[in-house]
């Protein structure tokens, strides 16, 4: 889907949401939702590759992207997701820049890349390999996770590392490895992620984020971040039943 791509890139805010619900009943009711993506969470769930498939397949019907966050750096793993049809993956824990150059070397096409060429579905199954190939590298997007105390240290040589798309930051993790859990430390995570947003779009990439609720989506608009993955199915699935059973019992 290049419009999700040419979105991204352009700096439109695009809303989306971890699915970590191993059903495609639970993709299509996210996608029925109004959500801009899906990204399919197959680091932290219980979702295999063969299950990818299917759920890529029920956000498609649809019409919502589906990306999916990889549990590694495998390249195997990448190109997986993508020959399943993913608009997108969201690779974890990159550190460094040679870790977000090989993340781009899996997930694009020679010239750009090093992906090879499957007859999976994206390529349908073989019958349209010729399409694919000439559209993919346009049409997906890459954005890297960074999440750590190394990467937010090495984030300018991170940033300048060409075709990624998404520069997408992991708060939760990042305020673990640089010591800043917690409200008293609220100041200092901020000036981690202010300074890695910051880094990134002195570079031209766009700036994804992280929020468990969408309370400060709008402050941190202003700070120049676009993309954003709320919540997860899961936990929008755990709060809207406690705030309903909250109410039955108050009623």
């Amino acid at each position: 889907m290049k419009e999700f791509r040419q979105k991204c890139l352009a700096g439109d805010r695009v809303i989306g949401t971890f699915a970590a619900i191993p059903h495609p009943v639970a993709i299509e009711v996210a996608a029925a939702s109004g959500l801009d993506f899906l990204c399919i969470d197959a680091e932290h769930s219980q979702i295999g590759r063969e299950l990818i498939e299917n759920l890529v397949r029920a956000s498609d019907v649809h019409r919502v992207p589906a990306m999916v966050r990889v549990p590694g750096h495998a390249p195997e793993s990448i190109a997986g997701v993508l020959d399943a049809g993913a608009a997108g993956v969201l690779v974890p824990r990159v550190s460094t820049a040679s870790q977000a150059r090989a993340a781009v070397m899996a997930t694009r096409y020679p010239p750009v890349g090093e992906r090879g060429v499957g007859p999976g579905r994206a390529a349908g199954y073989g019958y349209r390999i010729p399409d694919y190939l000439a559209s993919a590298n346009e049409s997906i997007v890459l954005a890297i996770q960074i999440e750590t105390a190394e990467g937010l240290a090495n984030i300018e040589e991170i940033v300048a590392v060409e075709g990624i798309d998404v520069i997408f930051i992991g708060p939760g993790d990042l305020s673990v490895s640089i010591g800043a859990m917690g409200p008293k430390n609220a100041d200092k995570l901020d000036a981690a992620i202010t300074a890695i947003a910051d880094a990134a779009r002195k570079t031209g990439k766009t700036v994804g984020i992280f929020r468990p609720t969408a309370d400060d989506i709008g402050r941190w608009s202003k700070a120049g971040i676009s993309f954003y993955l709320l919540a997860s199915d899961t936990m929008f699935l755990g709060a809207s039943l406690a705030a309903g059973v909250t109410a039955a019992r108050n009623a």
